[in-house]
């Protein structure tokens, strides 16, 4: 009997916390299926010659059987994951995980499965985003004013980084990290794990932990091919994917502290923003918030901002 094969897309290195979880999800299924299934993982498409924003077509097509991406690769299926591209509107981390593990969670698993060709096997942490940059530290929103950065391909979080006095400018992941030594922008923002594993510390001194969005990312399966599998496959599946889940988000968490206690201040200016501060950079962009609110059920915000 010939295997299932199980394919797995990824657009990191082997070291990133989401390869890592990748190849533990491909690890519990070979212990729990052993020759029953094939798997193989792709680590970084980008070796092949294809962009990070392919991964859901290639899932779709059943070209790759899973992936992860962030949330908003699938927002034309569920438009409302666009909240986790509106700024300033999360929490904390604690707050958004339970989220993601009870009602909200729920809520978006149940829609994708109505609208969209995937199954959800988790929803992974994209990080909390930060702001860094080549001009100078920037400590309020008047420090941005002129400054061309590099966001993700998001008309929302485009916006909003305008509205705070950035020229916004967005590219693919690969065409980011190809372009980073060069002058087409001068900052970017992006969670601490991707600002280390891209080496932007090596291009931007400055490093200002503005908080601005946390990221999510949904780790899907082609749903078609999913209810193929036969039954045992299908449970080994589930539970690989709820602990690579589970593995993936400790590693953002801890990832996170280990990233700042290496910072060497000769290299980089590390900025924690003053409460103050902080709230400023909110300020500057909450008309943007407040224009795209009711685009969202009020419930979508509670799940985000409530206190445990």
């Amino acid at each position: 009997m010939q295997p299932i094969r199980i394919s797995l897309g990824g657009y990191q290195g082997p070291s990133s916390i989401n390869t890592r979880a990748a190849a533990r999800f491909g690890e519990i299924l070979t212990q729990r299926l052993g020759d029953r299934v094939s798997f193989e993982l792709k680590g970084d498409i980008h070796e092949f010659g294809r962009k990070s924003g392919e991964l859901p077509a290639m899932v779709a097509s059943g070209e790759l059987s899973a992936c992860y991406i962030s949330t908003l690769r699938f927002t034309s299926w569920v438009p409302q994951l666009k909240i986790f591209e509106l700024p300033f509107v999360v929490r904390d981390r604690p707050t958004v995980t339970r989220a993601l593990d009870g009602e909200l969670g729920t809520l978006f698993r149940e829609r994708l499965h109505e609208r969209s060709p995937f199954r959800v096997l988790g929803f992974w942490d994209n990080g909390i985003r930060h702001v860094t940059n080549k001009v100078r530290p920037l400590r309020a929103p008047a420090d941005c004013t002129g400054i061309r950065i590099r966001t993700q391909v998001s008309p929302l979080i485009g916006e909003a980084l305008a509205a705070i006095g950035f020229q916004p400018m967005g590219t693919e992941i690969k065409e980011f990290v190809d372009q980073i030594a060069t002058d087409r922008f001068d900052a970017q923002e992006n969670p601490l794990t991707n600002i280390f594993h891209f080496g932007v510390q090596r291009y931007h001194r400055y490093i200002t932990l503005t908080g601005h969005i946390f990221g999510a990312s949904a780790f899907v399966c082609n749903a078609e091919h999913y209810r193929t599998w036969p039954a045992p496959v299908q449970e080994a599946v589930d539970a690989a994917g709820r602990e690579a889940t589970q593995l993936q988000r400790s590693l953002a968490a801890s990832e996170d502290e280990d990233i700042l206690a290496r910072i060497d201040p000769r290299d980089n200016e590390l900025i924690r923003l003053t409460p103050d501060e902080h709230a400023a950079f909110r300020k500057a962009a909450e008309p943007v918030l407040a224009k795209h609110r009711s685009e969202f059920e009020p419930r979508l915000f509670d799940y985000l901002t409530a206190a445990p």
